[in-house]
């Protein structure tokens, strides 16, 4: 993932124009709900604060109302700016504290690579007050488990059931996919980065 134009910052700070944002490259899995209610899987495949680019079998209408959900950013909404030939593109319609924290999110995924962090260690690991908490499968069914730690980007869980890899997961309110399994749980990626200042606010 990189910075489009080799720019160093996704967002200028001398305006709040959608030109003053400079695109990333992302591969980033999603859902997105079209303005017939239908919905499909996406995958948003370049960001910026102003705009975002899906490759989506969806073929919806210029200008028509597109409401996304994107893994580790969470619930985008626009329009359709833009045609092409394996997807489209939405104009994003956000109130610039929201784009704001979308430029941080934007900034942070630029940079991963070139900091060389690997997927398990991109951010600080806490052990939470508490480690008591509850986890909601995608079944619906509910199990006590014990919170090992706890990051911006997922939890490690000790827990008796074991969910397939891949699978749904809710923890407290923050939702996320089984990403492995070790002897005692399981390791969660959260579907959207949590600020550290909320992670035991939710537990």
């Amino acid at each position: 993932m990189h910075f489009a134009k080799g720019s160093s910052h996704i967002l200028k700070s001398d305006s709040s124009d959608d030109t003053a944002y400079q695109n990333v490259v992302v591969d980033l899995h999603g859902r997105l709900m079209c303005a017939d209610f239908n919905e499909y899987e996406c995958i948003a495949v370049e960001m910026s604060p102003g705009e975002v680019s899906f490759r989506c079998a969806a073929r919806p209408r210029p200008h028509e109302r597109i409401v996304s959900y994107i893994d580790h950013i969470g619930r985008i909404e626009g329009k359709v700016s833009a045609l092409n030939d394996d997807g489209f593109q939405i104009a994003i319609n956000a109130t610039e504290r929201k784009r704001q924290k979308l430029a941080a999110q934007l900034t942070w995924f630029a940079n991963k690579n070139e900091l060389g962090l690997p997927e398990d260690r991109r951010h600080e690991r806490i052990v939470p007050r508490n480690p008591n908490a509850e986890v909601r499968l995608a079944d619906g069914d509910t199990y006590p488990c014990r919170i090992v730690d706890l990051s911006m980007s997922g939890a490690a869980l000790e827990l008796e059931a074991r969910p397939e890899m891949g699978s749904q997961v809710i923890l407290g309110s923050m939702r996320g996919r089984v990403i492995r399994h070790f002897d005692d749980g399981i390791a969660v990626e959260f579907a959207t980065i949590q600020p550290p200042e909320s992670l035991e606010n939710y537990i």
